[in-house]
């Protein structure tokens, strides 16, 4: 029992020595701990609140566009698509059921005013137009006659004036002889309107025959050929019945629909620039037309019309066109500095109200609210006068949660 005691003694740790610096070092260790949780949880706390009271936002960078030396007089304030349309255009055809004789003209074949393209069967206006000739004669023959008897019946009538006069005759036998006379003047004056009617048939006749050959009414190009030979064609078919179409290429010009929205960007005498879909490379210089007073209710639109500057065979009815309505602030005077052409955003970054809008742009952890210069609206963005320099970050998304200077943090 004492052998077992003495090998109990000889392992247990003597620590009369060490147990005052041990106690020390532990106190630190709490200390420094407790300092670490509280460091963690104000680090937490700040961070729940930080995310709690910041909104959440999408960012993007302003774009530069770059300048184009083609819009010289200002930058562009709008863009808009619409086709290329003629002024003038028709559809040639008889004025009344015919068929067709001959057609002398063919697609794409140039045309001057008065020039036949087809002639139309004319068997029926040529014999009522010859009747009429007819009836003419016959009664020029009956005036003729007329007038031969009016002649005849003067001398007896004179004649017997006088002897009335000088009493060799009654009153009646007068009276009898004068309404012989006044008949056969009255017949002159029926067989001259039975005449002049006859010649008023064969004018309108004439017209009839003349409506049989087909002129052109102006001087264009033919861009479609609907008849042919032996085809029956009238004026009353809504579908058709036409014999060709002719557009005068003189009198091109483009059709867009503006949105109402910027509709006061758009003024007449404006400069312009179109492009066509077929030559994206080829800016054509252009001028507004009108800007037509009323507005589509059902796409909230009103129509332009856009003049061409310079014509050119190239410029067809029908094509589709990209036009850039152009700020006409008079140009930079030589050697100052020109302005920025502008920046452009998406379209979802811009609260727009006209020619001016509403952006946030990021400043740190918070956004300022800032206005701008709207200029052209399309599939690309929103391009910005003014107000906006290339490489800001602005906010992009649901913008109407936003305010001036409120927190933010940006996501992905």
């Amino acid at each position: 029992m004492n052998q077992k005691t003495a090998l109990l003694d000889q392992l247990r740790i003597d620590r009369t020595e060490s147990t005052q610096p041990t106690t020390g070092r532990s106190r630190w260790r709490w200390l420094i701990g407790i300092g670490a949780a509280v460091v963690a949880a104000v680090s937490g706390v700040a961070f729940l609140a930080f995310a709690r009271e910041s909104v959440p936002i999408h960012a993007v960078v302003a774009r530069t566009i770059a300048a184009t030396g083609s819009l010289s007089a200002g930058g562009s304030l709008l863009d808009a698509s619409g086709y290329v349309v003629a002024l003038r255009e028709a559809t040639v055809s008889g004025k009344s059921i015919y068929k067709v004789n001959e057609v002398l003209v063919q697609e794409g074949q140039p045309v001057k005013q008065g020039q036949v393209m087809a002639r139309l069967d004319d068997t029926n206006a040529r014999a009522t137009l010859e009747q009429s000739k007819a009836q003419v004669k016959q009664l020029e023959a009956a005036l003729a006659a007329a007038k031969l008897a009016a002649e005849d019946a003067r001398p007896i009538f004179l004649r017997n004036q006088r002897q009335l006069a000088d009493g060799l005759i009654s009153q009646d036998t007068f009276d009898a002889s004068k309404a012989s006379y006044d008949a056969v003047e009255t017949a002159v004056s029926v067989a001259e309107q039975n005449l002049a009617v006859a010649k008023a048939t064969v004018e309108i006749n004439q017209r009839y025959e003349d409506d049989t050959v087909i002129r052109a009414p102006f001087d264009g190009v033919v861009t479609v050929k609907t008849a042919q030979p032996g085809e029956i064609v009238s004026p009353q078919f809504s579908g058709g019945g036409g014999i060709a179409k002719i557009v005068d290429m003189d009198s091109l010009e483009v059709d867009v629909d503006v949105s109402e929205n910027f509709i006061n960007r758009v003024h007449p005498k404006q400069p312009a620039t179109v492009t066509l879909n077929a030559y994206p490379d080829w800016r054509i210089p252009a001028e507004v037309i009108a800007v037509i007073p009323t507005a589509d209710r059902a796409k909230a639109t009103v129509k332009v019309r856009i003049g061409f500057k310079e014509k050119d065979p190239r410029i067809v009815p029908e094509m589709g066109a990209h036009v850039s309505f152009l700020d006409s602030a008079p140009p930079a005077p030589s050697g100052a500095l020109s302005e920025t052409p502008g920046v452009i955003v998406p379209l979802e970054a811009v609260q727009a109200n006209g020619n001016s809008g509403i952006v946030f742009v990021i400043d740190g952890d918070h956004i300022e609210r800032r206005s701008v210069r709207l200029g052209a609206r399309n599939t690309d963005g929103q391009t910005i006068l003014a107000g906006l320099q290339p490489g800001a970050r602005v906010a992009v998304g649901n913008l109407d949660t936003l305010r001036d200077r409120v927190r933010i943090h940006v996501v992905p």
